[in-house]
């Protein structure tokens, strides 16, 4: 059902459904999925006026019909028996866009969380003195990308997202007891600290893409900022590929012989 495309908020009208603060349904084509928050949502498959759910909720079913201009009514079946009815409201696009937005400022800056937290696990275990200047002078970058971040955000109303940092926190904690049991430190660093700038690098290409659309050039001008510093950082790790290769070797007391 084409006229189905789009974001819709729900709200419960009758039956057994609880309240449904914050639920939302994204539908695109023949796909969808019925979303609560930041939480991952709950996919199915649209068969003309009706939404199928897949596994492990087969059996259940939207039923919905148009009530309006952008707005739908509907039935929640379970196996063709009714248990609730609900109301759908075409979310506008330029409220979902905005919502796109501080959803991935939101991540960039749980991301830069993370990421200080690991350059402190790095920073502990680095033993040699240029390469724990080059990451005591990324953690200031990294400080500062924060808090540009956390200042975008607060421009939009929002504030950082507790589950995102406190996962960004963990994973990080995680890493740094890890780091600090491993023989093999030089080497692994690097190639985290690679992998990492990488995906930084690819989640502020998106984000100032994302603000542009959404006529927020404050944050672009910010995404692309930092971009340059994410760059810089992996172009640094880059050249000193060979470094990082000899000192992995000497951690586990491997020698090379002089070519």
């Amino acid at each position: 059902m084409a006229g189905l495309h789009g974001v819709w908020e729900v709200e419960r009208t009758g039956g057994a459904l609880p309240p449904l603060l914050g639920v939302r349904k994204r539908i695109h084509g023949s796909r969808g999925s019925t979303v609560v928050g930041p939480l991952p949502g709950v996919p199915f498959e649209v068969r003309g006026n009706e939404l199928h759910y897949r596994a492990p909720f087969t059996g259940f079913v939207d039923v919905v019909e148009p009530d309006g201009p952008d707005r739908y009514r509907g039935r929640a079946t379970f196996r063709g028996v009714t248990y609730g009815h609900f109301a759908m409201r075409r979310r506008a696009m330029a409220d979902e866009l905005k919502a796109q937005l501080v959803k991935h400022i939101d991540e960039a800056y749980a991301l830069e969380q993370n990421v200080l937290r690991m350059l402190d696990g790095m920073i502990s275990t680095t033993e040699d003195p240029e390469i724990e200047q080059a990451l005591k002078d990324h953690k200031l970058q990294t400080e500062q990308h924060a808090a540009k971040m956390e200042k975008r955000l607060r421009a939009h109303g929002a504030s950082p997202s507790i589950v995102r940092e406190a996962g960004g926190i963990l994973g990080a904690l995680m890493k740094s007891v890890v780091d600090l049991a491993r023989p093999e430190k030089a080497g692994r660093n690097a190639r985290d600290g690679y992998a990492t700038e990488h995906l930084e690098i690819a989640s502020y290409e998106l984000l100032s893409r994302i603000a542009e659309r959404a006529g927020d050039e404050e944050t672009a001008a910010a995404a692309r900022e930092i971009l340059q510093d994410e760059r810089q950082m992996a172009s640094t790790i880059e050249r000193n590929w060979d470094r990082f290769a000899e000192l992995s070797l000497e951690e586990q007391g491997v020698s090379v012989p002089a070519s």
